[in-house]
Order: C-alpha cells, then sequence, then structure tokens
C-alpha cells in the first residue's frame, strides 16, 4: 500500500473515534436539557462513527498494514443555545467529508483502486450524514421556538434505532 494513503487510512481511525466523542458530548449536552430524543439522535451517531473507524481498522488488516491508534482528544464544545450543537455537527460532518475526499485522491493518485472501491462507501455515506445534518437545522429552524413542535421534532428523533453499516470488506 502507497505510503501516503496508508497514513491517511490510519489517521481516519482516530478521526473517526474522535467524531464519535464529539457525538457523545452533544448527546450529553441535549440529555442535560431534558431533550432525550436529541440524545438518542447522536448516541446512535456516535455509535455509527465507532463502526467506521472499525470498517477503516478492519481494511487496513485485511491488507496487512498495522494500526497505530493515537490519543483521542476531547472535544471543546461550548453550546449556547439548541441549534448549536446541530450547526457543529453540519460543520464536523462537512470535515469528515473532506478527510474522506483526500483519502479517495491519495488513493487514486496511487492507483490504489482496491482503496478507490472501500471509499466508494463512505462517499456516499458522508452525502447522506451532511444532508440528515442539514435536515436536523432545518427543521430546528422551522419548529424549535415552538415547545410543541419542539417535542414533536424530539419524539421523531427518539424513534431513530440503529443499523450496523453494511459494508464488506476485502
Amino acid at each position: 500500500m502507497d505510503p501516503k494513503v496508508y497514513k491517511l487510512l490510519n489517521d481516519q481511525i482516530n478521526k473517526e473515534f474522535y467524531s464519535a466523542y464529539l457525538y457523545l458530548e452533544i448527546a450529553n449536552y441535549y440529555d442535560a436539557r431534558g431533550l432525550d430524543g436529541f440524545a438518542n439522535w447522536y448516541e446512535i451517531q456516535a455509535r455509527e462513527e465507532q463502526d467506521h473507524a472499525m470498517l477503516f481498522y478492519r481494511y487496513l488488516h485485511n491488507n496487512s498494514q498495522p494500526v497505530v491508534l493515537e490519543g483521542i482528544a476531547r472535544p471543546e464544545t461550548h453550546f449556547t443555545d439548541l441549534i448549536g450543537p446541530l450547526k457543529a455537527a453540519l460543520g464536523h460532518e462537512q470535515y469528515v467529508t473532506g478527510l474522506i475526499n483526500a483519502i479517495y485522491a491519495a488513493a487514486a493518485e496511487a492507483r490504489d483502486y482496491r482503496t478507490v472501491q472501500f471509499l466508494d462507501w463512505f462517499i456516499k455515506e458522508q452525502g447522506e450524514e451532511e444532508k440528515n445534518s442539514a435536515d436536523q437545522i432545518t427543521k430546528m429552524e422551522l419548529y424549535g421556538g415552538d415547545a410543541r413542535s419542539l417535542y414533536m421534532l424530539n419524539s421523531e428523533l427518539l424513534a431513530r434505532t440503529y443499523t450496523a453499516p453494511s459494508l464488506t470488506l476485502e
């Protein structure tokens, strides 16, 4: 495996675990405010990010590459309103999309088509993640100022259940 591609893939493991920490921090914020649906949404997001980290982890091992785990920093968050975490989540997903795109570009440049194919799933996933985050902001802007509507939005998010990723690794 190309050394640059390997480094980017290995770094992504740690960045995905950081994403899980960030989403748990957001879940904590909402849970402390009695919004258990929002907390549920972000707890599931955290679990998905852990799954993503493990997909990168397994991919490296399946390609005879060592995994080097680094420390995971505590997320620095200072939310002052209910929409702040939603905007932070969208910004973070856009950042992760940039990371995935950089790995994809490096793999394509190195003609590492196996890694390019592996990353296709993440490219699609990031599109979904950004849309979900943007949709939450739109809903909060439309309904978040009304207690009954916020209650309904919270109930909608509480109904979300965890689904494991369906990516097959080679």
